[in-house]
């Protein structure tokens, strides 16, 4: 079997078992976040941090309880890494430095998980299980809690109230993601990811001399970590390490974790809404983009040419023989299409087009799926600007899902889908003009004016994923992207809430014949050209200077 077919089969296969699981997961999780009853674990948990499960919030109130908890998470974690040193089951890791671990802190609380450090020769037992591994848990919580409250946006009518963000956290974890993360680390063992509390030990003899590596609980934190679309790494090679990623099969499985609930959403969406019609033409949507994306990525590192490459079946260098061209591409495309971040190759080796196609992933805005929580809502305020630019071209007031998308709806929309580019962009610039950022590049040029761009991008994205040979553990790119990633991953989340409760408050619009049929073929075509040419026109210039002009050269 040719590496292209395998790749294909492979795709075929992925597309298979999503489309399986599409309705009954989508259609459980309608029934979490609808359900009025409280299973008793979780009155306890209300109990403990004395929230009132019966009581609905705004949406300044439900902001508060996302920052609140987000806060507390970043200092914790922050606290837990700077005492490591004095803390057992370290493995005689030192505490880690001021800059380091606020950029940690923020990373995994942001559900980022940009890793500026060795996993395997930094964190310790303790911090890995009770800080890493836990909040991949509650930041994919939250994601998924300020979705559910923007679909509510749509759903209700002159109430305003959104739901309450303790009791939609809390069934995040406990009904969702702890049940699917428990089997997917117990078909992860199965395959041989490893999962103990071992020491530090040294394996085999290469070339006179031995590898230490430490053990720990891998499999329980890769299945969350792509599950919740966290994407941090219990080694530095991240899911191109055997003992997090040991064969082809799992690696399909992680591509597998990483889209399921993503797409599983938009049957949230459509069953919360009352119209599985419009769950189906946002899945269309990202769906698109998404097979578009994986199609053009095969493309670009089958189609080199050259001896070296018809005899490694394509653009090998950086990638694993055993998942081959087709598994790493396709892994390529859904990590930076979500906000995981996870690899199972290195991107910096990627054909300069192929490279580019990771990085226009993320610059859509983590929507096709995207992450968990965070695609969803994402890509229903890319809808409004669809809605919005029909509107402008049959000359009506647009709607969308029975609320009219008035001046206040659409300055929140706008003002969302403005900070990223924002945040990419300025901090790309000041690391490109200052001296001393530039001294952390492997590479000129083109190649490392990419570096910089998709360090920045990936961070304000809360992708996670590295270009790989930039040195990004230094003061200046600890600080900036720990700052942008807090500002890329909240700032969003306000507009978001502030528009749901704005949706909330109106009265339904009556269906008439001139009203836009958003659950139709056409509309799902507007939507993928709107998000294609908004971010074209944000980005290609600084595409043209890196990923465009090495690709082209």
């Amino acid at each position: 079997m040719g590496p292209v077919t395998a790749g294909v089969l492979q795709l075929l296969a992925l597309t298979g078992a999503l489309a399986l699981v599409y309705i009954p997961l989508g259609t459980y999780m309608a029934r979490v976040y609808s359900s009025k009853q409280h299973l008793r674990a979780e009155r306890w948990i209300y109990k403990g941090i004395g929230a009132d499960p019966d009581t609905e919030m705004r949406w300044p109130a439900y902001l508060r309880g996302v920052l609140a908890f987000s806060a507390a998470g970043v200092l914790f974690l922050y606290a837990l890494q700077r005492l490591q040193g004095v803390l057992p089951g370290s493995l005689g890791f030192a505490s880690i430095d001021p800059d380091q671990a606020f950029n940690t802190a923020v990373s995994f609380v942001t559900n980022t998980n940009w890793q500026s450090y060795y996993g395997e020769q930094a964190m310790g037992h303790v911090v890995q299980t009770a800080g890493l591994a836990v909040q991949n848990f509650v930041s994919a919580a939250v994601g998924m809690a300020v979705a559910v409250a923007l679909v509510r946006g749509f759903a209700r009518s002159r109430s305003g109230e959104l739901g309450n963000f303790w009791v939609d956290l809390v069934r995040g974890v406990v009904r969702i993601l702890v049940p699917l993360a428990f089997v997917a680390a117990l078909v992860l063992v199965a395959c041989g990811a490893i999962q103990n509390f071992s020491g530090i030990h040294e394996v085999g003899q290469f070339m006179g001399g031995s590898q230490q590596w430490n053990g720990g609980a891998v499999a329980s934190q890769e299945a969350i970590k792509e599950l919740g679309t966290n994407g941090g790494g219990y080694f530095n090679a991240n899911s191109a390490h055997p003992f997090e990623n040991p064969t082809p099969f799992s690696n399909l499985f992680e591509i597998f974790l990483i889209l399921v609930i993503p797409f599983s959403l938009t049957r949230t969406f459509g069953v919360m809404v009352g119209s599985v019609k419009q769950g189906y033409a946002i899945l269309a949507t990202m769906g698109t983009i998404w097979l578009g994306f994986v199609s053009l990525m095969m493309w670009a590192e089958f189609s080199r040419h050259g001896p070296a490459f018809e005899l490694a079946g394509g653009a090998m260098e950086g990638k694993e023989v055993r998942f081959g061209l087709g598994g790493s591409s396709i892994f390529a495309v859904s990590t930076t299409l979500t906000s995981t971040g996870a690899v199972d190759s290195f991107h910096s080796s990627f054909t300069g087009l192929g490279g580019g196609i990771t990085l226009l992933g993320m610059m859509l805005g983590e929507i096709a799926p995207g992450g968990v929580g965070s695609g969803l809502y994402g890509m229903l305020i890319m809808a409004i600007i669809a809605v919005f630019i029909a509107g402008l071209m049959v000359g009506r007031t647009p709607e969308y899902l029975g609320k009219k998308i008035s001046t206040r709806e659409i300055k929140l929309a706008a003002l969302y889908i403005l900070v990223t580019p924002a945040l990419v962009l300025v901090f790309t610039a000041f690391a490109m003009a200052l001296p001393t950022p530039a001294d952390s590049m492997t590479n000129s040029g083109a190649h490392g004016f990419s570096e910089i761009l998709y360090a920045y991008t990936s961070a304000s994205n809360n992708n996670g994923s590295a270009f790989a040979g930039l040195n990004a553990d230094t003061q200046w790119f600890n600080t900036t992207l720990g700052i942008a990633m807090l500002l890329g991953r909240f700032l969003p989340m306000v507009f978001v809430l502030a528009l749901a409760g704005s949706l909330a408050r109106q009265s339904p619009v009556p269906v008439t014949a001139g009203t836009l049929r958003t659950e139709k073929p056409l509309f799902t075509g507007l939507l993928v050209g709107a998000i294609l040419i908004i971010t074209g026109l944000t980005y290609f210039p600084a595409l043209a200077l890196g990923p465009l002009a090495e690709g082209l050269a």
